[in-house]
């Protein structure tokens, strides 16, 4: 049996979910998700726990199995206590400002960028180059803010761009330091 697949997810008491039609319904205090199963994979909800099934053991349904289990795990947390990612903008007049469903980001271009963000997807400023996104869902979360760090990745040089608050920029020497010889 997959080892993932195989272990229960454990329901908080303000989290409710339910199966109905091969479609699995998970609600909380911070929203409401469905994943629709593999075929012929089940969900079993019983004692405050949900138990992943699958048809058969081939490799495949194994490592279906696995994955079946881990987005419904990341449904269930992120229902009850959500996800956040922190983007950091580095470079100088480079801004970002939250505004009801959008972002307003000035990165360095001849206009201002406006992203748009899709429902379920919050956003806080914070010290114009913070940015703090909040999801209940997480794969939503993380395209969001792949999406926003496209607009101006990170350069080596200086730096300067918009990175993830956990990522390192390994930085590269300038024209200076690569070595210059005299004639």
């Amino acid at each position: 049996m997959s080892r993932i697949g195989r272990l229960p997810i454990h329901l908080d008491k303000s989290v409710k979910a339910s199966v109905a039609g091969g479609t699995l319904t998970v609600e909380g205090p911070k929203g409401k998700l469905e994943l629709r199963l593999h075929p012929g994979f089940s969900a079993e909800i019983k004692d405050s726990q949900i138990v992943v099934k699958r048809p058969g053991d081939t490799t495949e349904e194994r490592a279906i199995h696995g994955l079946m289990r881990k987005l419904i795990a990341n449904m269930v947390e992120g229902v009850g206590k959500g996800f956040t990612r922190v983007l950091e903008i580095n470079g100088v007049g480079y801004r970002a400002e939250a505004k009801a469903n959008q972002v307003n980001l000035t990165l360095g271009y001849s206009h201002p960028i406006v992203y748009q963000l899709p429902a379920g997807v919050t956003a806080k400023v914070e010290k114009l180059v913070t940015i703090t996104l909040e999801s209940a869902d997480r794969q939503l979360l993380g395209t969001v803010a792949a999406q926003i760090r496209e607009l101006r990745p990170p350069e080596p040089y200086k730096g300067k761009g918009i990175k993830y608050a956990t990522e390192t920029i390994r930085r590269k020497a300038g024209k200076a330091a690569a070595g210059s010889t005299s004639a």
